[in-house]
């Protein structure tokens, strides 16, 4: 089974889900957005599979700063290359398990994947 987590490791829900991983020995690579990078094919891959509205994490900092008149205009391309410009601005973690993509870090949502 190929696992890899996309992110950013200071993010508390990216140590969560490192921690339930670990704890259930799974294995898997950790994908850091800051050291490893981050490009628009990424990006396009995430919001095909998962929907550019859901990769968007609207409840952090960096989206909140963005001008009205950004948000208001947001589709799926100027959102995708804001995302690879402000990768915190992508919702954490992305999981990638046998190709397919999973967003975000529910213990019984990883539970279920891995049963």
């Amino acid at each position: 089974m190929s696992i890899t987590m996309y992110g950013i490791p200071n993010c508390d829900t990216i140590k969560k889900a490192k921690k339930w991983l670990e704890a259930e020995s799974v294995s898997y690579e950790f994908h850091d957005y800051r050291k490893q990078g981050i490009d628009t094919d990424m990006v396009t891959q995430f919001c095909q599979q998962l929907g550019w509205e859901n990769v968007l994490n609207k409840r952090g900092t960096t989206y909140r700063q963005l001008t009205q008149e950004q948000k208001d205009s947001l589709n799926e391309q100027n959102a995708i290359a804001l995302l690879v410009e402000q990768p915190a601005m992508i919702k954490r973690p992305i999981l990638l398990v046998n190709n397919q993509y999973h967003l975000g870090f529910k213990a019984d949502q990883y539970s279920t994947i891995f049963s």
